[in-house]
């Protein structure tokens, strides 16, 4: 039992768990198109902890060594936006103004729904930056008077809903152009939604990728008056 214990406590468990969840879920993900990796990377390892007992701390000491990449990875990204770049700066002023529309959509549709549900003013502020990428919600909402961990949860399940039926929704609506496709996605489903796009076009990865770091300006900026407007 110590053996086994001084095993999962191990650093290198962690991040072999994750590297093994992640390679099924890509197989699985080659065969049913519409799994995603991250869904089923994430629910399998978390059925795993639950059906062994594993606690998640022990877990976690591997799983701060793959997070610590997430920096560097998110960095990589300004390749393909140096290299979109031209095409970026064409169409600046309607990724701005896209940006912020979808940013205003996103507040005001969380903030409805939590308001029609009866949900508390505190479970208001948490939602509502549910679009952009969670360090930066966990931040809004810790800061308005929200539920940081809560907020974290509905950010990555933004991400992963508007990564797996965003792109196959806006097409079915007719919206299929690099720039408006890059610009809703990224808008709408941050770090998640982007890795998705960059994968099948790079133009609209980059511009998910611009879209996603727009939004978490524009999203902070208009937290500003909403935060003395919510104030009890």
């Amino acid at each position: 039992m110590m053996n086994l214990q001084a095993v999962y406590s191990h650093p290198l468990f962690g991040v072999a768990v994750t590297l093994g969840a992640y390679a099924i879920a890509l197989k699985l993900h080659g065969r049913w198109r519409a799994l995603h990796p991250l869904f089923v990377c994430a629910g399998g390892i978390v059925v795993l902890l639950l059906l062994t007992g594993i606690p998640y701390e022990s877990y976690n000491k591997g799983g701060e060594i793959i997070a610590f990449f997430l920096g560097p990875a998110t960095v990589a990204l300004g390749v393909p936006l140096y290299k979109q770049a031209a095409a970026i700066k064409k169409d600046v002023r309607a990724i701005l103004a896209g940006v912020t529309a979808g940013s205003v959509s996103g507040i005001a549709s969380a903030g409805c729904l939590m308001w029609a549900l009866g949900g508390t003013r505190e479970l208001m502020l948490t939602m509502m930056p549910k679009s952009v990428t969670s360090p930066i919600a966990i931040e809004i909402a810790r800061q308005a008077g929200g539920i940081p961990e809560l907020a974290a949860v509905f950010a990555v399940l933004a991400g992963l809903l508007g990564s797996m039926i965003g792109p196959a929704f806006l097409r079915a609506l007719g919206i299929s152009a690099d720039v408006p496709l890059g610009v809703a996605i990224g808008t709408a489903a941050h770090g998640i939604g982007t890795g998705r796009l960059i994968r099948e076009s790079e133009l609209q990865g980059s511009v998910s990728g611009v879209s996603m770091a727009l939004a978490g300006i524009v999203t902070s900026i208009l937290f500003i008056p909403l935060y003395y407007w919510l104030a009890p």
